[in-house]
């Protein structure tokens, strides 16, 4: 039985692997990418091997206590885009990224505040008013697919107010078109579709430089209990 692992570069809450990054650590197993739906249903071990369980055309991952931490299977995405802003709004509004004042995971390998530049994504999503936000991304040297749904994870979670009340991925669906190139200055845009008690139903989208979306997702994120 073939074996995945969550390295430790890559946290989310402290001591668990990020959502997105998880997510698209599964969805790779999964034999068609580039419309994946991916469900955590326990919070990602990290650096431990994960075993690699298949049935038909649906993947999941189980550690070693037994516990499935998650399941991929292809989907057909049909979120619309979230309506872009350029390069230089996101900038503006990232100055205002509240987690840089009150942060429930303050070392998110996406969104952290104290990730070291070239070690997280900081991903500082801004919100713009309309449920929306807005994040510039200088894609880095090291950018996968994996890293694009990391991307595509905390800009929606940022819509809810995480700092106020923390919430953690639970399941994630994904359009994949493409992958930007090293260097590229990206836009994330997150939007709030719904929230109901503990749940919130959210959308993002990752532009181009020329404003194409590469990228798109919606996204359940459950508040931590």
């Amino acid at each position: 039985m073939s074996t995945v692992v969550i390295e430790s570069r890559y946290n989310g809450p402290a001591g668990t692997g990020n959502g997105g990054w998880s997510a698209g650590t599964i969805a790779a197993l999964v034999d068609r990418p580039a419309g994946t739906v991916v469900t955590l249903l326990a919070p990602p071990p990290l650096a431990t091997p994960l075993s690699v369980v298949r049935d038909a055309d649906r993947v999941s991952v189980v550690g070693p206590d037994g516990v499935t931490v998650g399941e991929g299977a292809p989907a057909h995405v049909d979120t619309e885009p979230v309506p872009p802003v350029d390069f230089a709004t996101a900038v503006e509004a990232s100055k205002d990224y509240s987690g840089l004042a009150d942060h429930p995971f303050p070392t998110c390998f996406v969104c952290g505040p104290q990730r070291a530049i070239g070690d997280g994504l900081r991903l500082f999503p801004g919100r713009l008013g309309s449920g929306r936000t807005a994040a510039p991304w200088r894609v880095p040297d090291d950018v996968t697919q994996t890293m694009v749904w990391a991307a595509l994870d905390c800009p929606g979670g940022w819509t809810v107010g995480v700092e106020a009340r923390p919430y953690v991925l639970g399941r994630i669906a994904v359009r994949l078109d493409g992958v930007p190139a090293p260097g590229d200055e990206c836009v994330v845009m997150g939007q709030l579709l719904s929230s109901e008690g503990r749940k919130a139903l959210v959308a993002t989208t990752l532009y181009s430089p020329t404003g194409e979306p590469l990228a798109r997702s919606r996204a359940t994120w459950i508040a931590i209990a």
